[in-house]
């Protein structure tokens, strides 16, 4: 049993996948006592937890029970979640518990990008053009008025699943159909809305963020890396602590704004921008923390507890701002040259560089890996993370790193 005296009692709606999201719920179980609610019997979350309940998470009247139960017999201080498809179940538990957090209906803004898109818009929150299209003629249309290329993504999906860009009518249509049947378990149904948006040209960025009522506290910056042209993969991500977009007024005014716009004041957001050449436009508002290992590097990079920032904002409480200091880590994640079955994955320890401080296998022998657009992250079957002064050290560090992490194929 993890958190032990004074530490406050949390639930977490969802752990997540191991792979991913271990690290996050050892840190946050480090400043809380952690109550988990999940749809099956916990097992590596075990050492983490001081309670569980199994329960339906999708079942908003069961899930609303269930927190009722833990609070009639335990004080709870917050409620925790980093499973996009369930924050806004969480939202309505905070409400429902009279816990910090934003409102359910700012959270649902952040799941549905197109009234994202129209909240932005409303004040002038730079963002690209955007139209929710319903066929794929509509879809060659609504290109036609934006220009060429567009972006074509579903409304309610995350993680770049269904997204590319598209150059002519033809890959418009193509793309369309792409996006508009991608199906992921529990996500919000649009009535098989597709958006058809401005390509903004320019480096992507995402920022995790801290709110509390209002007001804004930048965690850190991730440098994104995207691979499978047309589609938009992230297949790297870097972490400086002295980012110099760290002391841009004019970025931070924009992401001020935006979350004003869609009306979240408390919790914490993950946002992706582009830096254009007009400044930085608004892509998505995630609310809760960055997924793809992103705080993981950041904590290597800028000395960044995620875990005791989730656990804080969750519990309406202020932390001071994190420390400025030297450094920077990057991960790259592993994809085989062509769609194959994975044999096993071997990560040779003694062949890895001094700067790599993690290199983890994710495919089981069996899995399948197939490449983007059927794949998407599904078909990594390895990262490795490293350290060094530079985002270029760390990605000379990365590729030595990736040879000592070997696929074979069944």
């Amino acid at each position: 049993m993890a958190g032990t005296g004074d530490l406050p009692l949390v639930l977490l709606v969802h752990s997540g996948v191991r792979q991913f999201r271990e690290y996050l719920l050892s840190m946050a179980a480090t400043h809380a006592r952690i109550w988990l609610f999940l749809d099956t019997e916990p097992t590596w979350e075990l050492p983490f937890l001081c309670g569980h309940t199994v329960v339906d998470l999708h079942d908003a009247g069961a899930l609303k029970t269930a927190a009722h139960s833990v609070a009639a017999r335990h004080t709870v201080a917050g409620v925790l979640c980093w499973n996009e498809l369930l924050v806004e179940q969480s939202a309505r538990l905070q409400q429902e518990l009279g816990l910090p957090g934003s409102p359910p209906g700012a959270v649902a803004l952040c799941r549905d990008k197109h009234g994202t898109r129209r909240a932005l818009d409303a004040v002038g929150v730079p963002q690209a053009r955007s139209v929710p299209v319903a066929s794929a003629a509509k879809a060659e249309r609504a290109a036609a008025r934006i220009g060429f290329p567009v972006v074509v993504k579903p409304r309610g999906l995350g993680a770049s699943v269904g997204v590319s860009r598209a150059a002519s009518p033809a890959e418009v249509a193509a793309a369309y159909t792409a996006a508009g049947t991608v199906e992921m378990a529990g996500a919000p149904d649009f009535g098989g809305s597709v958006l058809v948006e401005e390509y903004l040209r320019g480096e992507e960025i995402s920022i995790d963020a801290a709110l509390l009522d209002g007001e804004l506290t930048p965690l850190y910056i991730a440098r994104k890396v995207c691979g499978f042209e047309p589609y938009f993969e992230e297949i790297a991500h870097s972490v400086d602590a002295a980012d110099p977009l760290l002391d841009d007024p004019g970025l931070f005014d924009v992401l001020r704004r935006a979350h004003a716009a869609v009306g979240y004041h408390t919790g914490i957001t993950h946002t992706e921008l582009r830096l254009t050449a007009a400044g930085p436009k608004v892509i998505e508002i995630n609310a809760r923390l960055g997924g793809d290992l992103i705080p993981l590097v950041a904590s290597f990079a800028c000395g960044v507890d995620p875990g005791h920032w989730a656990v804080a904002i969750a519990c309406g409480i202020a932390l001071p701002p994190p420390a400025r200091r030297r450094g920077c880590a990057a991960i790259r994640f592993l994809y085989p040259e062509q769609d194959c079955v994975a044999g096993g994955v071997h990560v040779d320890a003694a062949a890895l560089p001094a700067a790599a401080v993690r290199a983890q296998a994710l495919a089981e022998p069996g899995q399948e890996l197939l490449l983007p657009p059927a794949g998407h992250i599904m078909s990594r079957y390895g990262y490795v993370l490293v350290t060094g002064q530079s985002a270029d050290a760390c990605w000379i560090e990365a590729d030595k790193a990736a040879h000592a992490v070997r696929l074979s194929t069944a």
